[in-house]
């Protein structure tokens, strides 16, 4: 009998990951991972960790499986939390769950699995794994989940062969519905159980609330630019070299404030996200303002009417040499090769048509069609068919 640890969450999708793994015949151990205890960082008063560690622990008992907690909150303060602040006060927008996955349940939680002699780590993502043969050698290919309104592919775009060799992701052949009618024929508490929503360790938790604990607020000012000031009927010159027409396409514009009109005032411009229309507070224009460009340096966020502002669309984004991962290595590119891909630049976007061009200093990800809010710090992921082949961080 092989033995496998699952990341019991307290949620559905893990409970009902464990069931199947014990219907498989493998033994079956629960562990839920507790990752946060800072409560200097007020979370609210629900302490959704109690409440889930407690519906896992249920779930465990029910399966008659073993159980245990524990306590990563060290390690994901040092390498999900400080790197979440570090990369909103640059003007970034982390992506905490695909590093979460990267850093902690494959990793530091792995780990630990493993010293408990375990073959497998088995989590309730929405995704499947399997295996081909490379010139004599096993590789592991990671896919879409079969229910395409949940596939979680996304969130685990960063992982490395060694993870995906050691990684068993049972309910990827389902579809929610599946997975919460099993539940509910087993009798588990986590049957009805709404999914989680917001930041994969601080529960119920608003974004700018959390930072607001960190990073002090500082008045500045909100400009709108119009959508047909100059700045974007740029011109590339027709001569290019494709380097050169590619680092045109994925430039940041350079706005400043004589652009446009002051329409308003923020608390902080690291507060704030590209493609973001809520919490402006700017009354009485004709249409939602989007933001389309923050700067930090000089805490200004720039602004532009209707989500077909053309600030806010761009053909191209460029990765960073270091930056760029492939899970499947076999297929890097090396410098001067291009790839025909399907990519995302977000959790749930379409998979979209796109080129990729590895040049020395990194990797361009050129789009059919220009994407709208492209952000830096964001991963950018790229597929062959269901097969999630690689990812980056934009920059």
């Amino acid at each position: 009998m092989k033995r496998v640890v699952v990341g019991l969450s307290g949620g559905v999708d893990s409970s009902v990951a464990a069931y199947l793994l014990q219907q498989q015949g493998y033994e079956v151990i629960g562990l839920f991972m507790k990752n946060w205890h800072d409560d200097s960082v007020t979370i609210s008063n629900e302490c959704p960790w109690l409440e889930d560690s407690n519906d896992a622990l249920l779930v465990a008992e029910k399966l008659g499986i073993p159980f245990q907690t524990v306590d990563l909150s060290e390690e994901y303060k040092e390498k999900i939390v400080d790197y979440m602040f570090n990369e909103y006060e640059k003007g970034r927008t982390p992506n905490p769950d695909v590093l979460c996955n990267r850093e902690i349940k494959f990793d530091v939680f792995m780990k630990i699995a493993l010293s408990l002699g375990a073959d497998y780590v088995a989590t309730g993502h929405y995704c499947q794994k399997s295996e081909i043969e490379v010139n004599g050698e096993t590789v592991y290919q990671l896919k879409a989940g079969a229910d395409t309104n949940k596939d979680q592919s996304y969130f685990l775009c960063q992982l490395s062969q060694e993870q995906l060799a050691k990684s068993l992701f049972p309910i990827g052949e389902l579809t929610k519905p599946e997975v919460r009618e099993i539940a509910a024929q087993m009798d588990l508490i986590t049957a009805e159980k709404k999914d989680s929503q917001g930041l994969c360790f601080i529960g119920k938790v608003r974004l700018p609330e959390f930072l607001q604990q960190k990073l002090q607020p500082k008045d500045g000012v909100i400009i709108q630019i119009d959508k047909n000031d100059p700045v974007y009927s740029f011109e590339k010159e027709a001569e290019l070299a494709l380097e050169d027409s590619l680092m045109s396409d994925a430039r940041k514009i350079p706005y400043t404030p004589d652009m446009g009109k002051v329409v308003g005032k923020h608390q902080g411009a690291h507060y704030f996200t590209i493609g973001q229309r809520k919490g402006l507070n700017v009354g009485g224009t004709t249409d939602p303002l989007f933001i389309i460009a923050t700067n930090v340096e000089t805490n200004t966020i720039y602004t532009g009417l209707t989500s077909q502002h053309p600030g806010l669309f761009k053909k191209a984004l460029f990765v960073e040499k270091a930056e760029v991962h492939w899970i499947r290595k076999d297929l890097a590119l090396a410098n001067g090769e291009t790839m025909d891909v399907m990519a995302r630049i977000r959790y749930r976007q379409p998979l979209q048509k796109a080129t990729l061009h590895q040049f020395e200093n990194g990797m361009y990800v050129a789009f059919d069609e220009p994407q709208s809010s492209v952000t830096e710090g964001q991963f950018a992921a790229w597929y062959l068919g269901e097969e999630l082949v690689g990812s980056g961080v934009i920059s």
